[in-house]
């Protein structure tokens, strides 16, 4: 289990104690400073844990940043934030190599959110300034033919499903396997989602399955997906998820099939189920049952995501119903990204050119 960050104590802190006392008297500074304490550990729980592991890793860059350049810890001035971006595309890496563009985005905006968190100013003018450098400096890498980063995810195909289903043994894990991937596929999961879900979360109907995903974003952050019985029974989802619990409950221990117990287990190679699946162990899955079907590029953890939204579009659905059925906002980006492996050739002026 990841590591949390730990608590930062406000350098005016103190000051504020002051002001409230002399308002309020010493009693009533100290009240309303426990309750300042209160609403740091309420802001550290309900922070999501990849979140806070990305804020810390953040903070480590910074940490050997400032220390290999002999730069003060808590100063976030605009020379010092392009400088950061500059060391980290060179040279920023453990290893000496730089970051890719997008990794340094991303460790330069939980940057920005520690030192706030530690007190320091980080002016809006000053952190645009370093986005622009490192918006210059990542095409400078692309003209120079440098190209960072793992790329896109392989994008799951239908015919791929086919083979990952044949492949999969008739065993528990075998019927695990299936279920994950085709229910994963037809509501865009994210890794985090089926290792998040409960057996009561997915849910039976006459048309198909609900899968009520909690996204953490919100109060308001349970998602209900819809998958319908496809046509095929060999690739339907919902067949598939009744299988794997049918042989969940036939050989494993009936805790496991309990409503409040994990929908995905994980199971070790004589069989026994060893406890809920988390997000690492579904990623390992994915790749490991994309290998074991020969699928030419093996998936990660985000091409069930990608393959639907793409498929999706290649049938000819409306953005707003893929974004929906993903969890995507409507005008996402990424999802929009996703699309432009399918947009384009319908529609290409290269069309029957010759």
């Amino acid at each position: 289990m990841s590591e949390r960050a730990p608590a930062v104590v406000q350098p005016d802190r103190a000051a504020l104690i002051q002001k409230w006392a002399a308002r309020h008297g010493i009693d009533t500074a100290q009240r309303l400073a426990q309750a300042e304490d209160l609403a740091d550990a309420v802001r550290r729980e309900i922070t999501a844990e990849n979140t806070t592991d990305t804020y810390a890793k953040a903070w480590r860059v910074w940490e050997r940043f400032t220390t290999t350049q002999q730069l003060p810890l808590h100063e976030g001035t605009r020379g010092a934030l392009v400088a950061y971006i500059t060391w980290m595309l060179h040279q920023g890496r453990t290893d000496g190599t730089g970051y890719a563009p997008s990794s340094a985005s991303t460790i330069l905006a939980g940057t920005v959110v520690e030192l706030r968190n530690r007190g320091v100013t980080v002016s809006r003018d000053d952190q645009a300034e370093a986005r622009k450098a490192l918006d210059g400096l990542a095409v400078k890498l692309l003209k120079a033919k440098e190209r960072r980063g793992r790329g896109k995810a392989a994008t799951a195909q239908v015919p791929d499903l086919y083979r990952v289903v044949r492949a999969c043994p008739d065993t528990l894990a075998g019927h695990r396997d299936k279920a994950l991937i085709l229910t994963s596929f037809h509501y865009a999961a994210r890794a985090q989602d089926p290792a998040g879900l409960l057996a009561r979360d997915v849910t039976v109907h006459p048309r198909g399955l609900v899968v009520s995903i909690l996204t953490g974003k919100t109060k308001h952050s349970v998602r209900d997906a819809k998958i319908l019985y496809q046509n095929d029974p060999e690739i339907c989802p919902v067949e598939a998820w009744k299988a794997y619990r049918a042989r969940l409950a036939a050989d494993a221990d009936p805790k496991w099939s309990a409503p409040d117990a994990p929908a995905f287990v994980g199971i070790n190679r004589w069989g026994t189920v060893t406890g809920g699946m988390v997000p690492d162990s579904v990623t390992r899955a994915i790749k490991r049952i994309s290998v074991r079907a020969g699928v030419t590029l093996a998936w990660t953890g985000h091409s069930l995501r990608i393959g639907h939204a793409s498929n999706a579009r290649k049938k000819g659905k409306d953005s707003v119903v893929i974004a929906d059925q993903g969890g995507w906002a409507r005008h996402s980006r990424s999802m929009n990204g996703y699309f432009q492996i399918e947009d384009g050739w319908d529609d290409n002026s290269t069309a029957d050119l010759t």
